[in-house]
């Protein structure tokens, strides 16, 4: 055979190779965005780049491959759901201590259904594989310290707190898809939605539309 044929043939192989490298690189990042939703852009943003974004994704979804998260049992999500109740009410007169009660209890839940309790920050992107919608909702509320800003962190633990107590098993983040970070029709990931204003505060300014 002639050497141009076997020349001709070496880059065929090349190119089918290239393409083939190109198709699966596409379907790695269409998967990654359909599980991830806003967090993978997120991540794209905070890491500068989309190669070092998706390598830092892959690795969360190893990282939470290795836990073993259990839905709550029956009566624990009960006794949960009454303690959340017990926040809202202690909203209208201490709402700064409510957060603060918002917040340990979404830990206690997270703890529960056996999540690693350390550094947040690690902690917040294990949850992000099975709750990517409303884990930026988790980063702000659990940023937030000042009272003015009291209720809609308050609404941003929710979104999460509902999520975790799903009986499901692990994936109910990726089902709801459809209404992200919503709280009873309202969107939490950017404060607006019917009966809202732009700065995520409820058009009537009451804690007890929060359920």
């Amino acid at each position: 055979m002639a050497t141009w044929v076997w020349i001709l043939i070496v880059i065929a192989a090349v190119v089918v190779v290239a393409v083939i490298a190109v198709v699966a690189r596409r379907r790695r990042t269409a998967a990654l965005r359909q599980r991830f939703g806003p967090e993978y852009d997120r991540t794209v943003e905070a890491r500068e780049g989309r190669e070092l974004a998706e390598a830092d994704l892959r690795d969360r979804e190893k990282q939470r491959a290795k836990l073993d998260i259990r839905p709550l049992p029956e009566d624990m999500r009960v006794r949960f759901t009454q303690e959340w109740r017990d926040v809202q009410e202690r909203f209208v007169d201490q709402p700064s201590e409510a957060v603060v009660a918002a917040d340990r209890l979404v830990y206690s839940v997270m703890e529960k259904r056996g999540y690693p309790m350390g550094d947040f920050d690690a902690q917040a992107s294990l949850v992000s594989v099975d709750h990517p919608d409303v884990v930026e909702n988790y980063r702000f509320a659990h940023g937030i310290r000042q009272r003015a800003q009291a209720q809609q962190a308050l609404l941003r633990y929710r979104s999460l707190f509902d999520e975790l107590l799903k009986a499901g098993d692990g994936q109910a983040g990726v089902a709801a898809r459809g209404a992200p970070g919503s709280i009873g029709g309202q969107r939490g990931t950017d404060g607006s939605g019917p009966g809202r204003h732009a700065d995520g505060q409820d058009a009537a300014g009451s804690p007890d539309t929060i359920s």
